[in-house]
């Protein structure tokens, strides 16, 4: 009878799904504040979309800089995540992140195509990361290559362009000699880099757990929002093109 209910218990163990993936207060509030500066990046684009500011915002240094640090911050994010990830058994929380990235994807070039049919995004940041996440999962488990790859990869992005590469179905790799007339364009050169950087940074964190515990309080109360990026993603432009359409027409 013991063995049998030892038995019984043992199957119940291997049934039950894995705890609830702890929180880490800094990567939460990090990744809140880049979804705090990606709305302000936003929010000052479509005012210059309706034509209430004039800005430059594929030349000018200013915000080409913001663009690419807010860009960075997100992709460092998603390395640092992919290793935390991994250190679960249980990988189904993964692939429901993946397939609901492919849905957002889908939203996302849809929702381009119907507002800019001529610019539409056929491979912005949320393309970028449903790539880069499962090249990612594969890498995730090495340290100091992820390091030299992630400095090969920037700079072979930032320093190499062909004419081949302008071919509409190779634009989404990068290499391109002119930047595609799309709404968001992160190619997987140079931007892998990034994230290939972010698993190295990762697996740091990993290495030393106090990293890990490490709060933030300046940025603190955007914790909320780093926990929930998506939806924040997919939700704040038609928000604030909504609410500035309405202001425009009272």
């Amino acid at each position: 009878m013991k063995k049998r209910a030892e038995k019984i218990s043992a199957m119940h163990t291997t049934r039950m799904p894995d705890a609830a993936p702890p929180r880490y207060p800094a990567i939460d509030a990090l990744r809140g504040f880049a979804i705090l500066l990606m709305i302000a990046y936003h929010f000052s684009f479509d005012l210059n979309y309706l034509g209430w500011i004039h800005q430059d915002f594929n030349n000018a240094p200013f915000w080409l800089t913001a663009r690419a640090c807010i860009v960075s911050l997100f992709l460092l994010l998603v390395g640092v995540s992919l290793v935390l990830n991994a250190q679960r058994a249980d990988s189904s929380t993964f692939w429901r992140r993946q397939i609901r990235l492919l849905a957002a994807c889908l939203a996302v070039s849809l929702g381009s195509y119907m507002m800019f049919p001529q610019s539409f995004i056929f491979f912005g940041i949320l393309h970028f990361i449903l790539l880069a996440s499962l090249l990612g999962r594969i890498v995730v488990k090495f340290y100091y290559a992820n390091l030299l790859a992630s400095l090969l990869v920037l700079l072979a992005g930032t320093a190499y362009s062909s004419p081949l590469f302008n071919t509409p179905w190779l634009q989404w790799v990068g290499f391109m000699t002119y930047k595609p007339y799309t709404e968001d364009y992160v190619p997987f050169f140079p931007w892998m880099g990034v994230v290939l950087a972010g698993i190295f940074l990762g697996r740091l964190m990993v290495k030393n757990p106090a990293w890990l515990k490490i709060k933030l309080p300046a940025i603190q109360p955007l914790a909320p929002a780093g926990r929930h990026s998506l939806a924040i993603y997919l939700l704040h432009q038609p928000v604030l093109l909504g609410i500035l359409f309405l202001v425009a027409s009272s």
